[in-house]
């Protein structure tokens, strides 16, 4: 379990600075509005995630692509609306920067995307006789 949040951490803070990285300093500076550059950001990091995940975290390779990369998509789709709602409520109802407010939501769903990817996106189909 220790090896697995260590990976986490690795593989999430890394797709989290990318996401970070292109809301930040590409998209909005060039026009596009906040939550819009959180769904591109969501997007291009989501290949981080899934790969490192698969690979690292939580070494699934035995799990086929079929069956653990529209789970995971799921997970990452779910975590998502949640970190989209949290970032929402949190640009309009608080006078947090954008910034600050993506960074918290950011480490917020990183436990419900955990729980959800080892438990079930990348966990293997029971073994029937």
């Amino acid at each position: 379990m220790t090896r697995q949040l260590f990976w986490f951490g690795v593989v999430g803070v890394s797709a989290m600075l990318l996401h970070f990285a292109l809301v930040t300093l590409a998209l909005v500076p060039l026009g596009v509005a906040p939550l819009v550059a959180n769904v591109l950001g969501f997007l291009g990091a989501f290949q981080i995630s899934y790969w490192g995940h698969r690979r690292f975290t939580f070494e699934a390779r035995h799990v086929p692509h079929r069956q653990a990369l529209p789970r995971f998509f799921g997970v990452s789709c779910l975590s998502f609306c949640v970190n989209e709602a949290l970032y929402f409520l949190l640009l309009r109802c608080t006078p947090l920067d954008y910034r600050v407010s993506l960074a918290i939501v950011l480490f917020a769903v990183a436990v419900l995307t955990f729980v959800l990817g080892k438990l079930w996106a990348f966990a293997s189909a029971p073994h029937t006789n």
